[in-house]
């Protein structure tokens, strides 16, 4: 009957365990809910200020025209038809160096907090010649072309706050838009009197805001960059990572160099590719270079290489908290083989309710963390929920194992599993090794515990001869 008892008790715990699974899973899903309106409080932020940054340029370009005539027949029937040919031309830097500071300026929408950046980049850009801007005759007839200008695009121009442009010493006056079919947003200058056959130079301070993500578009034969900012968390991305980086937690500080060998940036951007996550009106879109790259029409292409980083919330508290949940479950059964273990040593008996009460105090330590962290940093949070838990299950612990002292025991190991949880939870690279040591630590520590407990007792057996006294009992 003892063991027909034991039995029992396994199968109700079993169903214990799915109720708490079934638990765990909504405080899951409400996880996922919040993580969908921190999402939208994004959304709202892109949409009410700046999103996130993607910069193109300079480029220079020269709208020309040519102009002839066409003649048809002849003698009586010759005519003359006036014919027309505009086109553009373009031409990257030959260098272009990048500095920028773009430091955190974060925005709340809510209980919700968005990351940004706010902050200034300077560009200095030279022109060793510009004779792609040379217009060649197609026809017998004329050509006209206008002053060169110089064109810089964003992907939101509602984050330029603030810009200025100079060939030498020279400002030049900046105009809204830049007159490129492809790139619509950003701005433009004329550079009057240019001569194509001279060289040219350029320096731009462009103050920004943006949010979460920035990028740099490669377009030239040479391409430097270096960036600073006062995030300690920055995920580099794009298609080509930093030559050389500084992260610490006053900031990181990061260095890039690109050359033509290396990237289809320059030719992707002269066929008028679309800049990364900027939608466009496809009918607008077109090959904007005289000569195209065949096979690669503006219509569909991207321009893919771009040098860029995300500021990225390692303690966000959905990120954090849904990490949490997924070691529920082991923490839950942790907890029960902790139960049982003392329920073994000190011979007093656990109800199944009472197994279910102490797996709903481990369960609703997930749903205390997920609230506090909304209005709390996550360390705070988590010692706060952690030491409700704890407290709680100690004062339970004690009457429901008969003993203060008991108690005491019961919620020193409670409080072992979520210092634990803690660890596993910071620690990113290592979280596999601890965990997987903790789960040794565990194992060991109970087969420590119940090394000297004869098993075969608890239905009235011995563990020496355990077959002959079953068939006596038979």
């Amino acid at each position: 009957m003892q063991m027909k008892a034991l039995w029992w008790k396994v199968v109700i715990l079993g169903g214990v365990t799915l109720l708490l699974m079934f638990v765990l899973m909504r405080i899951g899903w409400l996880v996922d809910e919040r993580q969908e309106r921190q999402r939208a409080a994004e959304a709202g932020v892109a949409a009410a200020q700046a999103g996130p940054q993607v910069l193109l340029g300079p480029m220079v370009q020269r709208n020309c025209t040519e102009e002839w005539e066409s003649v048809n027949g002849i003698g009586k029937d010759l005519t003359k038809t006036p014919e027309r040919r505009d086109f553009v031309l373009s031409a990257v830097p030959t260098e272009l160096k990048v500095e920028g500071a773009l430091n955190q300026e974060q925005r709340e929408r809510g209980l919700f907090k968005v990351n940004g950046y706010a902050g200034e980049v300077t560009l200095q850009a030279r022109w060793a010649s510009l004779g792609a801007l040379t217009p060649v005759a197609e026809h017998k007839g004329k050509l006209s072309c206008e002053d060169p200008r110089v064109m810089f695009a964003v992907s939101d121009a509602r984050g330029l706050r603030a810009v200025s442009v100079k060939r030498g010493t020279e400002p030049l006056q900046v105009r809204p838009g830049t007159r490129h079919d492809s790139y619509a947003h950003g701005f433009h200058a004329s550079l009057p009197g240019q001569a194509t056959e001279q060289p040219l130079t350029l320096s731009f301070a462009i103050n920004l805001v943006g949010m979460t993500d920035f990028g740099i578009v490669p377009a030239a034969s040479v391409t430097q960059v270096k960036l600073r900012s006062d995030w300690p968390h920055p995920s580099f991305g794009g298609r080509f990572l930093p030559m050389s980086k500084r992260i610490d937690e006053r900031g990181f500080e990061a260095q890039w160099q690109v050359t033509e060998l290396a990237t289809t940036a320059p030719r992707d951007v002269l066929a008028g590719y679309s800049l990364p996550g900027v939608e466009r009106d496809p009918d607008a879109a077109r090959a904007y270079a005289p000569n195209p790259v065949p096979g690669r029409e503006a219509k569909s292409g991207i321009v893919a290489d771009t040098l860029a980083f995300s500021m990225i919330d390692p303690v966000n508290p959905y990120v954090m908290s849904d990490r949490a949940i997924k070691y529920g479950l082991l923490f839950i059964v942790l907890t029960f083989v902790s139960v049982g273990l003392l329920e073994l040593l000190s011979g007093r008996r656990v109800h199944p309710v009472q197994y279910l009460l102490v797996g709903l105090a481990m369960t609703l330590f997930f749903l205390l963390l997920l609230s506090l962290s909304e209005h709390l940093s996550f360390a705070l949070s988590y010692a706060l929920a952690a030491g409700a838990a704890i407290g709680l299950l100690t004062f339970y612990g004690a009457s429901m194992l008969g003993t203060a002292l008991r108690g005491l025991g019961f919620g020193a190991l409670v409080a072992v599993l979520y210092g634990a949880l803690f660890v596993l939870l910071n620690l990113e690279k290592a979280s596999l090794v601890v965990g997987a040591s903790l789960l040794f630590a565990v194992l060991a520590a109970v087969m420590t515990l119940t090394r000297r407990i004869d098993w075969y007792a608890l239905n009235g057996r011995t563990a020496e001869r355990p077959e002959e006294e079953a068939i006596g009992s038979w």
